[in-house]
């Protein structure tokens, strides 16, 4: 294909695809996260679905740059993908064993640089990041799709249709800045203990676009009282035989002590009457609960700080189908002022994988930020 190009006299941009097919399969299980054979393993086993090959897909789909020379790693960490789309790529290397490993990942990106990517596109999570931010640094710009459980990075686009869009303006000489962005990553074995740990990893340049791109995860607030002021808000709010789905953060943690209930602060509980029903519910587990259309629901759920994420980081069992049987009219969302006023755009975001599904969520929302207190924010819908 390059040699044809060449001889056709058109000059075409250089791009690296780089798909972790194993990104995020633990998150609707409730894992918390997807590193590690054992776990891989054993969300497989559950017959957890990939997830990442799916978001790719939307962003080549957004990007319409089937013209650029694609170089890829074989099967599916990105060949499969443009085949599909009728693209003949350049196909570096191909996975070691049945399964995909850290070490392919940083095989794959070292190959496209040396093959002279300009730009790597890339879909997974924070593990993901790493893996690329070891072999490469900042030899070349990247754009993260998120597919990931945790994205604290700041290499990421804000969701998979934003990184396809993204590529096209940096494509066409809309985007011609870089500039650089973290690699955060915490210890998965201490996430699922409900304690967070992030460390910075080290830094990787990404298109400067802060319409596109999400920031880092900012860490905790010190306003403790407007959040304790939340959980007394939300406990008084709570409706007789109505079920509550209690998502994970620290903020619906002040509920659950307000109830004196146990919580588990990054995972996904179910509160009726006072009473807990069950805790760290999967995403099939809650179902169960809630499919029967007779039974009244509301979800509670909180902001990523400093990205504005209600849906699809860090609460994946909060699927597509949880989120419509509950219905945009039933979602509670608190957060604390300091929270939102540090948004970007002071904006709202949800990435469910369904764009559809984020599309009918857009739109003002009413915010718990305090007892009896509320404020409209946005939740915002990907341009185009």
């Amino acid at each position: 294909m390059q040699g044809e190009t060449r001889k056709a006299g058109i000059d075409m941009r250089t791009i690296g695809l780089i798909v972790n097919p194993l990104a995020g399969i633990g998150g609707p299980l409730g894992f918390k996260g997807s590193d590690g054979a054992e776990i891989v393993e054993k969300a497989l086993a559950l017959g957890a679905e990939q997830k990442a090959p799916a978001r790719m897909a939307l962003a080549l789909e957004k990007a319409k740059a089937d013209g650029a020379r694609w170089l890829c790693w074989g099967g599916d960490m990105g060949e499969a993908l443009l085949r599909k789309r009728g693209v003949e790529p350049e196909v570096l290397g191909a996975p070691r064993g049945d399964r995909t490993t850290p070490e392919d990942t940083r095989r794959a990106a070292e190959a496209m640089v040396q093959a002279g990517a300009e730009l790597i596109l890339f879909a997974g999570g924070d593990g993901t990041a790493r893996d690329l931010c070891a072999a490469v640094g900042g030899k070349v710009p990247v754009i993260g799709v998120p597919a990931g459980v945790k994205i604290h990075s700041a290499v990421y686009a804000l969701d998979p249709s934003s990184a396809g869009y993204l590529l096209r303006d940096w494509l066409d000489g809309r985007v011609t800045g870089i500039k650089e962005a973290e690699v955060m990553d915490i210890d998965e074995d201490l996430f699922r203990q409900g304690r967070v740990s992030a460390r910075l990893y080290g830094y990787m340049t990404v298109p400067d676009s802060a319409a596109r791109m999400q920031a880092g995860k900012s860490a905790g607030s010190s306003e403790a009282d407007a959040i304790a002021e939340i959980g007394a808000d939300l406990a008084d709010s709570m409706e007789e035989g109505v079920t509550y789905i209690v998502g994970s953060g620290s903020t619906l943690k002040a509920l659950m002590d307000e109830l004196e209930l146990p919580d588990t602060l990054l995972g996904v509980d179910l509160v009726r009457d006072g009473q807990l029903l069950a805790a760290d519910l999967s995403e099939k587990e809650l179902w169960s609960f809630i499919e029967d259309p007779d039974i009244p629901v509301k979800m509670i759920v909180t902001v990523i700080g400093g990205q504005g994420n209600i849906f699809g980081r860090g609460n994946q069992q909060l699927s597509p189908r949880i989120i419509r049987r509950v219905g945009r009219e039933n979602i509670i969302v608190a957060a604390g002022p300091e929270k939102l006023a540090g948004l970007p755009g002071r904006a709202l975001r949800a990435d469910t994988g369904d764009p559809e599904l984020d599309a009918s969520l857009a739109g003002y929302i009413s915010v718990v930020t305090g007892y009896r207190t509320t404020a409209l924010v946005k939740i915002a819908k990907t341009e185009g």
